[in-house]
């Protein structure tokens, strides 16, 4: 469809986490650096954002970045309670034959991160969508996952991403004892009126288009809109591309955006 109108080699705006695709805002820039050194510090880090906004894209762009040293165990349903969390990241690293006790476990648990020491690999538990657990045993297993460690060096990481509610759950007094291990605790935020404009032309750009497609007064009404949170400047940007290949227009401006915005605003 408007793939070939446009002169796209793929979709730009897909919803799916293609590095290829992967725009580094100021604020995600930073974010990605100060992760790459907590993990590489072996610590705990909570990264919180609105829908939207990134955050699994950017655990993955921090997979592709630490590369090999580092096994990437993600948790993408944490409506679990404690004992269904501990077999998950059992499972997650490789553990067979689960034990049914809970000491049994956590001894296969601390078998399987010390192997994965001994061959110069970190394990990473990536806890997606954190504001979702309902088991605040939960928070404290995460905490005590920290406390496989030798003298000197901490054998795994663990990144807890959520909502921006997430803060709020961790703010409360229960969670002093984990919130002490949190080597850093940083908000994405949405992308300026600026990095709109930049983030709507390399994604064309990435996608084998030319810049410069949505016009000035398209960007300023899509950022009023969007509030700058990428998924829903895709979300726009797709359907003001389809509108625009129906109508043969060469070019994205503010009445096309208009068109669409009741629809996408449901």
């Amino acid at each position: 469809m408007y793939k070939n109108y446009f002169g796209f080699s793929k979709k730009p705006f897909s919803k799916t986490p293609d590095p290829d695709f992967l725009f580094l805002s100021r604020g995600h820039e930073e974010a990605l650096a100060r992760l790459e050194f907590v993990l590489e510090e072996r610590e705990i880090a909570v990264l919180t954002g609105d829908i939207g906004c990134g955050k699994t894209t950017l655990s993955r762009a921090l997979m592709d970045r630490l590369g090999a040293g580092f096994r990437f165990c993600y948790i993408v349903n944490p409506r679990l309670n404690a004992n269904e969390f501990l077999r998950t990241t059992a499972r997650l690293l490789d553990v067979e034959n689960l034990a049914t006790a809970k000491d049994d476990l956590l001894e296969q648990i601390n078998s399987a991160i010390y192997g994965f020491y001994q061959n110069g690999i970190c394990p990473v538990i990536v806890i997606d969508e954190a504001q979702m657990i309902s088991d605040e045993e939960v928070f404290d297993e995460i905490r005590l996952l920290t406390n496989f460690q030798l003298d000197d060096i901490n054998l795994l990481s663990v990144i807890i991403m959520g909502q921006p509610e997430l803060r709020d759950m961790l703010a409360l007094p229960r969670f002093i004892p984990l919130c002490q291990r949190v080597a850093l605790n940083y908000h994405l935020v949405p992308l300026t009126l600026e990095e709109t404009m930049e983030y709507l032309d390399f994604r064309l750009e990435a996608a084998g288009g030319s810049a410069g497609l949505f016009t000035p007064d398209a960007v300023h009404k899509i950022f009023e809109l969007t509030g700058g949170v990428p998924r829903r400047i895709n979300s726009m940007a797709t359907n003001a591309l389809l509108v625009a290949y129906g109508i043969d227009a060469a070019l994205i401006d503010s009445s096309i955006i208009e068109e669409i915005k009741n629809e996408l605003m449901m």
